[in-house]
């Protein structure tokens, strides 16, 4: 598939400063003691909102919509092979153990010692990507009908991503559209969107070009597969300036994962053939914070074209 990479508004200006990105976050944001987690003020919020109403508006309407909590099944994630691709992202949900002597000497170490150490790892892990907890769910439901499955998904997600930049939290939100289907079916799905999210950019007169990219893979054995991805056209980003001399931030990914999920999870059709799967994924506080970074900290004073996209009074 050949992609042309374009920029949506001609004579942008693509550089943003690092101080310009911080005082925008510090009108918006808060901060909570430890990088990449903020609390969200009221016009963010709002902000936030309509855009993701915006998004809704161009979902397909057959498509089912599931919201997840911020956690999911630590087996799940284990067999979908996250740990083998990206384990110094994962963050694990862990408690103490033991009888009430046990855990009030734990507690009792905060005082000088570290109380951590009694930690117990659950059963449940903090989910990386909002799309994860789709496939096991698909595995009960029976063979794949003709004309594919088609979920709209968010989550409050983590990675553990050492990152002081408020385009890079290690906490944010996360929305997808996946398909689930034949080979031929998920690579039209991920085509199509790559397409429609251009326009969306285009629409809210954000600065961006779509490039082809690859995952941040751990180790070695990751670089070989980050080139494999490459190589094959397996992932596309939207991406926006938003940082000076630095990499356009990725707001949007188009992903095409062959038969990853179908093979792990056994999803087939009626004849017994074995799914593929496509998503894109919308970086839903990094496309917030563009918004403001681009058309300035106050909405009433943004383009009309683009408050009337994103119905705001």
């Amino acid at each position: 598939m050949s992609v042309a990479i374009t920029n949506a508004i001609a004579g942008a200006d693509l550089e943003r400063g690092d101080d310009r990105l911080e005082a925008i976050a510090a009108k918006l944001l808060r901060p909570m003691g430890v990088d990449g987690v903020c609390a969200r003020g009221r016009l963010y919020e709002e902000v936030f909102e309509r855009l993701s109403s915006l998004i809704s508006r161009r979902r397909d309407p057959s498509a089912e919509v599931l919201r997840f909590p911020p956690v999911m099944s630590r087996v799940h994630l284990e067999k979908s092979g996250y740990l083998n691709s990206f384990p110094n992202l994962l963050g694990c949900v862990c408690a103490l153990h033991g009888s009430d002597d046990e855990i009030s000497a734990a507690v009792d170490q905060i005082a000088g010692g570290d109380w951590t150490a009694s930690l117990v790892p659950l059963d449940l892990v903090l989910s990386p990507a909002a799309c994860y907890p789709v496939y096991p769910l698909v595995a009960g439901r029976g063979a794949v009908p003709p004309d594919g499955l088609g979920f709209d998904v968010a989550c409050e997600c983590f990675r553990n991503e050492p990152s002081r930049h408020h385009d890079r939290l290690r906490s944010f939100r996360m929305r997808e559209f996946v398909f689930i289907g034949s080979a031929l079916q998920a690579r039209t799905f991920r085509e199509g969107w790559i397409e429609q999210a251009q326009q969306l950019a285009c629409e809210l007169e954000l600065p961006h070009r779509v490039a082809p990219a690859s995952d941040p893979f751990f180790g070695r054995t990751g670089q070989m597969m980050a080139v494999s991805q490459l190589q094959q056209s397996l992932k596309f980003e939207l991406l926006i300036p938003m940082r000076a001399g630095d990499l356009p931030t990725a707001c949007m990914s188009f992903n095409y994962h062959l038969d990853h999920f179908g093979s792990t999870w056994e999803l087939r059709d009626k004849a017994g053939d074995i799914a593929h799967t496509s998503c894109v994924a919308f970086g839903m506080d990094r496309l917030a914070l563009a918004l403001f970074l681009t058309h300035g900290p106050e909405a009433r004073q943004w383009p009309v074209a683009v408050r009337s996209a994103l119905s705001l009074d």
